[in-house]
């Protein structure tokens, strides 16, 4: 009899741990629309805009015109993401995504909590409340438009902080390295020079200098046909185009990116490997893209 209770209180600590360890989905889808990508990006806009958020940047992936990210942010986040000192601003900027398919315009954002987590969990220091309050308010602004549903898998929370997708495969502090300046203000004027000319068919989407900490995110649309947005998305999911676009970080003189065999299996924990496989080139095109804008050009 002590046996069995004993095997029971196990069983049910076993139980209460693993439905104590909260779960986080890479996304919200909010609504369907029966419009058009343009009127739905308007009322996206003045919905961030009304609750105190500035959209800096916004584009169509892959050139493609059934495709749309909004990117925004708010003074409160740029100042917490600049708390985290390794790489923290790439967490400065929330997206919208909008699909268009049959007829109907899928609004979706990036679930600001999952990014949160990821890129910041091994340094939180007692951010936690200013983390949730950011997010709250994210998802405040979009609940008017319609009722959030998470998709796209889901991780519990010390995997989320900790993901790696497989056995030797990067963690987010195993970033790749694109370049070194001989100050931050080369740095980003060659990283916009470049932008500016489009080079290996970029666009810059947005960007966020930080003079003052001497860090600079720029969001890069990849617009390649041949190993870009438009051949990579449509293999793994359009519908999580609320991660786009990809993104450089200065800090101080080093350029870095994350590596994309952390970065796009984050954002698509569903892929399988077979899946992965087909996209098996893609995490060094982007790593060959992003370093040729670090680059002087001869």
């Amino acid at each position: 009899m002590k046996k069995t209770a004993l095997l029971f209180t196990l069983f049910v600590g076993i139980i209460t741990i693993s439905f104590g360890q909260q779960t986080y989905s890479p996304y919200y889808k909010v609504a369907d629309f029966d419009t058009s990508i343009a009127d739905v990006a308007t009322k996206v806009k003045d919905a961030i805009n009304a609750d105190g958020f500035e959209v800096i940047g916004e584009y169509h992936p892959g050139e493609n015109d059934n495709l749309y990210v909004i990117c925004f942010t708010n003074k409160e986040l740029d100042k917490l993401s600049l708390e985290f000192k390794d790489r923290g601003a790439l967490a400065s900027i929330l997206k919208a995504g909008l699909v268009k398919k049959e007829g109907k315009v899928t609004l979706s954002i990036l679930n600001p909590e999952y990014m949160f987590l990821a890129y910041w969990g091994n340094q939180l220091d007692g951010q936690q409340s200013k983390l949730t309050k950011i997010s709250d308010k994210a998802k405040v602004a979009f609940s008017s438009m319609g009722e959030l549903t998470p998709f796209g898998g889901s991780l519990e929370q010390d995997d989320l902080i900790d993901y790696h997708y497989k056995m030797m495969m990067p963690y987010f502090d195993d970033p790749d390295e694109l370049g070194d300046f001989s100050s931050f203000e080369e740095g980003v004027k060659i990283i916009r020079d470049n932008l500016k000319k489009g080079k290996g068919n970029t666009v810059k989407v947005y960007e966020q200098i930080f003079t003052d900490k001497k860090v600079a995110v720029f969001g890069v649309g990849l617009w390649n046909k041949e190993n870009g947005e438009a051949h990579f998305l449509p293999i793994i999911g359009e519908n999580h185009v609320a991660n786009m676009p990809y993104e450089i970080i200065l800090q101080d003189t080093e350029a870095t990116m994350l590596a994309g065999k952390y970065r796009i299996a984050l954002f698509w924990p569903e892929l399988t490997m077979g899946t992965f496989m087909k996209i098996m080139s893609t995490p060094g095109d982007i790593e060959d893209t992003m370093e040729g804008l670090c680059e002087v050009e001869e």
